[in-house]
């Protein structure tokens, strides 16, 4: 009888063991889709943090080469502007550099230059003058024993200004009173790598040339009413369009690199390289990926 009994309940505990097998494979399918797909995201992380490698090193491939071309020559005589194509690692790289001497030193222009640009960009004309002073107040400090004008302005903002040079451009949109959509044009016309109250006018934009032309009151300077005014506007005695020209000079390069990679992906990189000694050839004072293309932005001043 005993005997019986346990063969009748042999089907039973059959049974539960195939429910129980079921159970451990469809737990073990479910981890191996869940290790499927872990592995498909870390190869995936891998590959985006081993293009970003890539293009680190290809971007710095760049600058070094940048700085060794414009070290080959004198300071005097070194390029305001280049261009170059290299191809490594199976990417494909372009290489622009420009003298920051074309750009509006927000630290060192004139009130007059400023005047000129934020006109030039569509500003009126008494509201240009209202920003340049503001802009001038923020760099500057106030005198000792003096009413610190300028910081009360900010009170309702939360807020003080700088009352020092400008470390970014990008704090020209918190000065007080300027429209964004105003300091959003003035951004590719500016810099704090300059150094100078000056302008190259062989490199400078159409922008600044004309607000450099409005400064002095030539508008319709050519290029040599364009180097004469640079000076004047800066307070300086005006000079021949070659002596002018090679007066505003800055050790600061802004390099622009495009690189097209195998698989089609483009990326363009920007950097601001100070020029040193041979001990450093260079320091990178500015470094920014996945940099957009502005679009050229029409003249629209107004008298």
């Amino acid at each position: 009888m005993g005997t019986t009994g346990n063969i009748g309940r042999y089907p039973a505990n059959r049974g539960f063991v195939i429910v129980a097998v079921l159970w451990i494979l469809m737990a073990l399918s479910a981890l191996a889709i869940i290790i499927s797909a872990y592995l498909a995201a870390s190869a995936r992380a891998l590959a985006a943090n081993d293009m970003s490698l890539q293009t680190e090193a290809l971007v710095s491939a760049g600058l070094e080469l940048a700085a060794y071309q414009l070290t080959l020559t004198d300071e005097k005589a070194r390029p305001p502007r280049g261009a170059f194509h290299f191809v490594l690692n199976e990417a494909s790289v372009d290489v622009t550099f420009t003298s920051e001497a074309g750009r509006l030193d927000l630290n060192y222009a004139p009130k007059q230059m400023l005047v000129g640009l934020l006109a030039v960009l569509g500003a009126r004309k008494d509201a240009a003058a209202e920003y340049a002073d503001r802009i001038i107040g923020w760099r500057t400090r106030p005198t000792p024993g003096s009413e610190n004008v300028e910081a009360a302005r900010y009170n309702a903002l939360g807020y003080s200004p700088r009352q020092g040079l400008f470390t970014h451009v990008n704090e020209l949109a918190l000065v007080a009173g300027i429209p964004a959509a105003l300091v959003d044009r003035a951004l590719p016309f500016v810099t704090v790598f300059n150094g100078t109250p000056d302008v190259d006018p062989a490199i400078a934009s159409p922008e600044v040339v004309a607000a450099v032309d409005k400064a002095s009151g030539n508008g319709q300077g050519g290029f040599g009413a364009r180097s004469a005014s640079l000076s004047s506007a800066a307070g300086t005695q005006a000079q021949s369009p070659q002596s002018a020209a090679l007066t505003a000079q800055s050790p600061c390069y802004r390099i622009a690199i495009s690189i097209r990679f195998r698989n089609g992906r483009r990326t363009t990189s920007e950097a601001v390289i100070a020029l040193g000694d041979k001990v450093a050839p260079y320091r990178v004072l500015s470094w920014q990926d996945d940099v957009e293309p502005r679009n050229a932005i029409l003249l629209r001043g107004r008298s």
